[in-house]
């Protein structure tokens, strides 16, 4: 009955893992589209072109076109469409004849609401902007902007901001404009009449101490305003992927796209892998589901994904996390949202309006990767690496809120110039990444490396012990059962992997007492697991198996370890706190999982 009951317990484990795997949509197969992408291949003879646009013009009653006037050079062109229409596309002998054919998805803007007030203020200093509603401004004060500003701010670099378009309302006019373009209408006057874009040119480069509004990031720096979104926030890949190519080839350093949605684009990846091969950092929001990885098209390898920190310094609610998240920077929340001037998408006027949502944290990265190219540094990759090691790192970050950590303006900037952070510096970044803890030694960051190897030891050494007592030979079953009881496959944890729940990888990597806290990632043990109940439960059900008895053992002795380890460096349990009551209660389950171990094996001694 007890192998029956075991066997059934690990079919409907397995099994569920197996089906959170193959059942998972990611982002990847997701998003909306109503129309298709036909990318034919460019050796394609002009003539044979038309002839088998005409085809598809009379089979599909559909007219084919350029989606605008850049695209001519690509042989791009867009049909209505759907999903049958696009499988049909495919199987066609039309597929023969192009690159790819896929769905011209519709990616927005990932913003939550508004107010006309920020309300977080911070108390300024002499050496603060004299814009009057700079003390709202606590992004900036975040990221430590006014530190930045003594090596530069900006000058000569051009941010392309790939959004709904931007007005130059009061607080941009003293702002450095170069041409842009709108995609949407397909005209080179570039008008917002959303709002959206222009708060986000706001924060890359709001003027500044010009006595007036508020500040933004590098304000000296170029603002190309590229409209790809219409007045609802959507937009096509296919405007999109042409935008970031046309920024590219017109000089821009940066792109920020606050934008984003779910389908994976050729069209938009080769897009990106162009302009980072002519040198343009590329900057983008990670969304605003609270899903375990980034949208589309912060996700691509060559795209830095921003996450979004409220006024606390922890993740916004509503932020993206996981895979694709290279780094995080203030988004706001309703404690307290970014504060810009934009206008008023009904009347055209001029409002300050606090936003929030990953599109107000990407520009802050856009605009600290501006002040990094001003200071010298200038290749896409020893940009992103710059922002990762300037980062305020966080310690315990299991799920990847954060990515590399917090942005920091001030140290990204010092390290862009120098090369390397003076001694001062370097002293002030240990001390704030908190490596003048000893404490953070121990953690090892995200995954607590030595507690975890001190847990492995020690159940080990409680078998040995026991061995000596009561004689038995070792064996796979015992072992494993003393790696799940004591620290689990930790090393899976950090694993992410685009499109595939992350669930199963912390669930392998956690030990017993920690299932159940492992998929929130609370570093608080659940008392229910952090004790002697479910090593008991195993012994009850297997100790009349020969071989399975000694994984219950194994168990036993491993979550033993586990917890006398977690009683000295980190004895946090749910209800009880971190004090003395949660220390006893672990070492008091501790010793009674040693004495359930020793009661079983002396058993097995007495009935051999």
């Amino acid at each position: 009955m007890r192998r029956v009951l075991f066997l059934c317990l690990f079919v409907i484990g397995l099994s569920a893992a197996i089906f959170g795997f193959l059942n998972f949509q990611g982002l990847a197969a997701k998003g909306e589209f109503e129309t298709i992408v036909l990318d034919f291949r460019e050796n394609i003879p002009k003539e044979e072109l038309q002839r088998e646009l005409q085809a598809i013009a009379q089979q599909y009653n559909v007219t084919p076109r350029l989606d605008n006037k850049f695209s001519a050079k690509d042989n791009v062109y867009i049909i209505e469409g759907d999903k049958k229409r696009l499988k049909e596309l495919r199987k066609s002998k039309i597929a023969l004849m192009t690159e790819f054919i896929e769905p011209n998805y519709i990616y927005r803007i990932p913003v939550l609401d508004k107010d006309t007030v920020a309300d977080e203020r911070f108390i300024p200093s002499a050496n603060d902007p004299n814009d009057p509603m700079y003390s709202k401004q606590w992004h900036l004060h975040n990221i430590g902007v006014v530190g930045a500003w003594k090596e530069t701010k900006g000058s000569g670099i051009t941010v392309a901001v790939i959004d709904t378009g931007v007005t130059q309302v009061r607080d941009l006019a003293e702002t450095k404009f170069v041409k842009g373009y709108d995609f949407v209408n397909d005209t080179e006057e570039v008008k917002d009449d959303n709002g959206h874009g222009t708060h986000v040119a706001g924060t890359i480069a709001q003027a500044t101490n010009n006595n007036y509004g508020v500040a933004g990031v590098a304000y000296e720096a170029n603002i190309m305003p590229l409209k790809v979104l219409s007045s609802y926030g959507g937009g096509t890949v296919a405007d999109i992927a042409e935008a970031i190519k046309f920024a590219a080839d017109n000089g821009a350093k940066v792109i920020n796209m606050s934008l984003g949605g779910g389908g994976e684009s050729h069209l938009m990846k080769d897009a990106i892998e162009y302009a980072h091969n002519k040198g343009v950092v590329i900057v983008a929001a990670a969304g605003n589901e609270n899903q375990n990885s980034a949208a589309y098209p912060a996700r691509y390898p060559r795209v830095i994904g921003v996450s979004a920190l409220g006024p606390d310094g922890e993740k916004a609610p509503y932020s993206n996390f996981g895979a694709g998240v290279d780094i995080s920077a203030p988004g706001g929340s309703d404690a307290g949202k970014v504060l810009q001037q934009t206008i008023d998408p009904e009347t055209g006027e001029g409002v300050f309006l606090g936003l929030q949502g990953t599109s107000m944290a990407s520009p802050h990265v856009a605009g600290v990767a501006a002040l990094i190219e001003a200071a010298g540094v200038q290749e896409p990759d020893e940009v992103l690496q710059v922002l990762k090691e300037s980062a305020r790192a966080i310690e315990e970050d299991s799920l990847n809120y954060y990515g590399a950590g917090q942005l920091n303006a001030e140290a990204a900037v010092q390290r862009a110039v120098r090369g390397q952070i003076s001694f001062q510096d370097f002293f002030r970044w240990l001390r704030d990444n908190g490596y003048l803890n000893p404490g953070f030694w121990i953690d090892g960051g995200a995954v607590a490396l030595l507690p975890k190897i001190l847990m492995v030891l020690g159940s080990y050494l409680l078998a040995w012990f026991l061995r000596v007592y009561f004689p038995f030979s070792w064996s796979w079953n015992l072992l494993s059962g003393l790696v799940a009881g004591s620290s689990g496959l930790f090393f899976l944890k950090t694993i992410y992997i685009f499109d595939l729940p992350q669930w199963p990888f912390r669930l392998l990597g956690s030990s017993i007492p920690e299932l159940g806290n492992t998929l929130q990632g609370s570093s608080a043990l659940n008392p229910l697991f952090a004790s002697v109940l479910i090593p008991l439960v195993l012994v009850v059900l297997l100790l009349g198996h020969p071989q399975w008895k000694w994984f219950a053992i194994g168990s036993s002795l491993g979550v033993a370890a586990c917890l006398g380890v977690s009683a000295v460096l980190d004895p946090a349990v749910w209800g009880l706190g971190s004090g003395m009551l949660a220390r006893s209660f672990l070492i008091v389950n501790a010793l009674l999982c040693f004495a359930l171990a020793r009661l079983a094996v002396k058993n097995e001694e007495q009935s051999a």
